[in-house]
C-alpha cells in the first residue's frame, strides 16, 4: 500500500478540496459544483486469508510518527482528551466527551493517519431519536439533575480509531467432556439434585480464520472498566460493517470529531491475540454441542500462522453526560451504521432505594400470605424469592440503567471459519452421583479478554514501553 499523507482529495469534476460526505447517498459531495462521486474503494490484494503468513502492517498501522499537517490533534483543557481536526475546514472543534471548546493554540502532535475509514451512515437526526428513546424508558429513576440537563442538541458524530485485524492460526485443544445421562432426586428428607454422566476424552484440532477482528486503538478506550468514564458502552456498540469501509480520505471528517490513535501494534498484540482465541474457542463448540455438561480444556494450543493490520476510523453518535457528585463520565453511543444503541444513566438512588424497601415490604407480605400453601421441603426453598424480591429488582433496575456489564460479544460476533477439522471423541468411563451440572473445570466457554483490571493493564502497557515499546502511557 502506498504511503498515506494527509488522505485530502480534489473533487474530479471541478478540482475544488470543499468536500463533505452527503449521508443520504453515502458519496463524498463537492460543497462547491454539487457533485457527488463514489469514494475510493479499499483494494484487497490478500483475498485468501487461509494463506496469510508472518505480519503485514498496512501503512497507516506503523509506529506514530509526530505529524503536523493540516490534521492537527488537540487537547482539551476541560478533560484531557484529545481531538482530531482538519485546520483546513476549522480552527476550532468542540470535545466529543465534555463538550468543552478546543483550539489549535492547544495543538499537539498528531496520530497516524488510519488506512481505511467507515463513513457515517445514520443520520443525526436518527441517533438523537435512538438516544431520545433509551433515555425515555430510563427516566423514572434517573437522576434528577440529569433530567434536568439532558438535551440531545449536543449529540455529536465522532470517528473513533480501532484496529482491524485479519488472523490467520492453527488450534489444537484436548481435555474432557462430559454427557449428561441420568438426573435425580437424592438424600430423602432433605432432597438434592445428582447426576449420572458419561466422560469422553475430547481432540480439537482445526485451521481457524479471524476476519475483521476489530479493537480500540485509543488507550483510554481499552480501559474497559475505567472507573472515572463508562468505556464500556462504547465498546458494547461493535460490530462494525468493516468491509464496506473505503480508503482514507480527510474529507469524512467534515462536520465531525475524531480521535487519535495512541496505542502501536506492540501495545495491541496481546489483546488481539486473547480475544483471537477466546474467538477460536468458542468456534470449537459448534462441534461439542453433544457435550451438554461442557468441556475441560486441560491444553488450549493456539498458534499465529499469520496475521494483517489496519487501521480505521469507524464512525459513532456521542452523547456525553459528566455527574459532578460521583465525577463520572456516562455515554449513550449509537453506532453510526447499524443504529446499535446503549447507555449509561445517572441513578438516583433515593427513589430506587425507596421502591426497594416497598417491594421488599410487600414480598414479605406475599411471603406470609403464601407460606400455609408449601408442603413440602422443597417448596420452602422458593420462600427466598419472595424475601430478596426488593434485591433482585435493585439489582435488575440498577444493571438496567448502568449497563456496567455491557460489552461487544467478540467471541460470538466476529466473523471466522474453520477448516481441515480433525475430531477425537473416546468414551472414558460413567460418573455417577455428581453433585454439580457443568463437569468441574469446564471452560469452553469462558472469555479471557475482559478478566484484567484497568491497573493490570495499565501496567502491562508500561512494561512494554519499559521494554522499549514506544507508546504513550494512558493517563489512570
Amino acid at each position: 500500500m502506498s504511503e498515506i499523507k494527509n488522505g485530502q482529495n480534489k473533487c474530479p469534476k471541478c478540482g475544488a478540496t470543499d468536500i463533505s460526505l452527503n449521508t443520504n447517498t453515502s458519496l463524498l459531495r463537492c460543497n462547491f459544483c454539487r457533485h457527488e462521486f463514489e469514494p475510493e474503494k479499499v483494494s484487497d490484494p490478500e483475498t485468501d486469508l487461509s494463506k496469510l503468513e508472518g505480519v503485514i502492517i498496512s501503512s497507516g498501522a506503523q509506529d506514530i510518527l509526530v505529524d503536523s499537517n493540516e490534521i492537527l490533534t488537540l487537547k482539551c483543557s476541560s478533560c484531557g482528551s484529545e481531538v482530531v481536526i482538519d485546520t483546513a475546514s476549522a480552527l476550532q472543534a468542540r470535545c466529543h466527551w465534555c463538550r468543552n471548546t478546543l483550539s489549535v493554540n492547544q495543538a499537539i502532535p498528531n496520530g497516524a493517519v488510519p488506512d481505511i475509514v467507515l463513513p457515517f451512515q445514520i443520520k443525526k437526526e436518527e441517533a438523537k431519536d435512538e438516544i431520545q428513546k433509551f433515555v425515555n424508558k430510563r427516566k423514572f429513576f434517573a437522576h434528577p439533575q440529569f433530567k434536568k440537563e439532558f438535551c440531545t442538541e449536543n449529540v455529536m458524530g465522532v470517528y473513533l480509531p480501532y484496529m482491524v485485524i485479519d488472523v490467520n492460526a492453527h488450534a489444537d485443544f484436548s481435555g474432557q467432556g462430559e454427557i449428561e445421562t441420568r438426573r435425580y432426586s437424592s438424600g430423602g428428607k432433605n432432597k438434592t439434585t445428582r447426576y449420572d454422566a458419561n466422560v469422553f476424552d475430547v481432540e480439537r484440532e482445526f485451521d481457524i480464520v479471524v476476519e475483521g477482528l476489530t479493537v480500540e486503538a485509543s488507550a483510554d478506550k481499552l480501559k474497559i472498566k475505567a472507573s472515572n468514564k463508562t468505556n464500556n458502552i462504547i465498546n458494547s456498540i461493535m460490530p462494525f460493517d468493516t468491509e464496506n469501509s473505503v480508503k482514507w480520505d480527510a474529507n469524512y471528517l467534515r462536520g465531525f470529531t475524531s480521535e487519535k490513535r495512541d496505542t502501536n501494534i506492540e501495545q495491541l498484540s496481546s489483546a488481539v491475540q486473547t480475544q483471537a482465541k477466546d474467538i477460536t474457542r468458542h468456534k470449537a463448540n459448534e462441534t461439542l454441542t453433544q457435550y451438554d455438561r461442557g468441556v475441560a480444556w486441560s491444553k488450549q494450543d493456539f498458534n499465529v500462522k499469520g496475521n494483517r493490520w489496519k487501521a480505521a476510523y469507524l464512525p459513532v453518535w456521542l452523547y456525553s453526560y459528566h455527574q459532578k457528585d460521583k465525577n463520572l463520565l456516562h455515554y449513550v453511543a449509537v453506532n453510526a451504521r447499524t443504529k446499535e444503541t446503549m447507555g449509561s444513566i445517572p441513578v438516583n438512588k433515593f427513589r430506587l432505594n425507596v421502591m426497594t424497601v416497598l417491594i421488599t415490604v410487600l414480598g414479605i407480605i406475599l411471603w406470609m400470605i403464601a407460606k400455609p400453601y408449601f408442603s413440602s421441603p422443597e417448596d420452602t426453598d422458593l420462600t427466598w424469592l419472595f424475601l430478596l424480591i426488593g434485591v433482585i429488582y435493585y439489582a435488575a433496575m440498577y444493571e438496567r440503567y448502568r449497563n456496567k456489564n455491557a460489552r461487544h460479544f467478540h467471541e460470538k460476533e466476529t466473523k471466522s471459519t474453520i477448516d481441515n477439522l480433525r475430531k477425537v471423541d473416546v468414551f472414558v468411563t460413567e460418573r455417577k452421583n455428581l453433585k454439580m451440572p457443568k463437569i468441574k473445570g469446564v471452560n469452553n466457554k469462558s472469555i479471557d479478554a475482559f478478566i484484567l483490571s484497568d491497573n493490570q493493564l495499565i501496567a502491562k502497557l508500561q512494561k512494554n514501553y519499559m521494554d522499549g515499546n514506544d507508546m504513550i502511557i494512558p493517563n489512570s
